[in-house]
């Protein structure tokens, strides 16, 4: 029986790179470290992509999944690092790109009636490794404003309006997602509670 030809790793004439191939939109459940129960399962969308060399014609894109499913139930921040490098290694690449995208969930206490609900907020970590790594977390935060035009007219009250913070960082040392979460909050007018009663 003869072995079927690996068409991606054969030579390529035209000499083109590729700055990133690979796979988008991927759902898949990861977990996220959380401040006040340890950890939180959530799903993922999640894109990975590798550099094509120019020498070669394509990459496996089964790849991509491959790796992913060895860290199943594992994919967290503390793991990520080590995906790139199996991205980097079993697709032959010189850097690898990570981005998910997830809901993550926290339970909130309304101030006057002490109704406690569940606050949902957009999170994205994007992750490379080439030569160096990078590595950025992002929040979008839903909060209310005070309208400015309405105080400047109003001499008892305003109206708020309703916003959305995207915020993305690169740190040094561990942040918890609440805590950005409540640094964003606190520049607002108020936060905002999925239950007030």
């Amino acid at each position: 029986m003869s072995k079927m030809p690996d068409l991606q790793k054969e030579h390529d004439s035209r000499n083109i790179a590729i700055d990133k191939v690979g796979v988008k939109n991927i759902r898949y459940p990861i977990v996220v470290m959380d401040r006040s129960k340890e950890k939180q399962h959530t799903v993922a969308r999640i894109n990975m992509y590798v550099d094509l060399p120019h020498h070669f014609k394509g990459t496996h894109m089964s790849r991509f999944i491959e790796i992913l499913n060895q860290y199943h139930g594992e994919i967290n921040v503390e793991r990520i690092d080590s995906l790139l490098v199996d991205m980097k290694k079993h697709l032959e690449a010189s850097c690898a790109h990570l981005e998910l995208d997830f809901p993550y969930f926290i339970e909130k206490q309304a101030p006057a009636s002490g109704a406690r609900s569940l606050m949902e907020y957009q999170c994205r970590m994007a992750a490379i490794l080439g030569e160096e790594a990078d590595f950025i977390l992002g929040v979008t935060v839903p909060v209310t404003s005070l309208c400015p035009c309405s105080k400047e007219i109003s001499a008892r009250g305003a109206h708020n309006q309703r916003s959305e913070i995207k915020v993305d960082i690169r740190y040094n040392k561990h942040i918890w997602l609440e805590d950005l979460i409540e640094w964003v909050e606190a520049c607002a007018s108020a936060p905002l509670y999925a239950l007030l009663k």
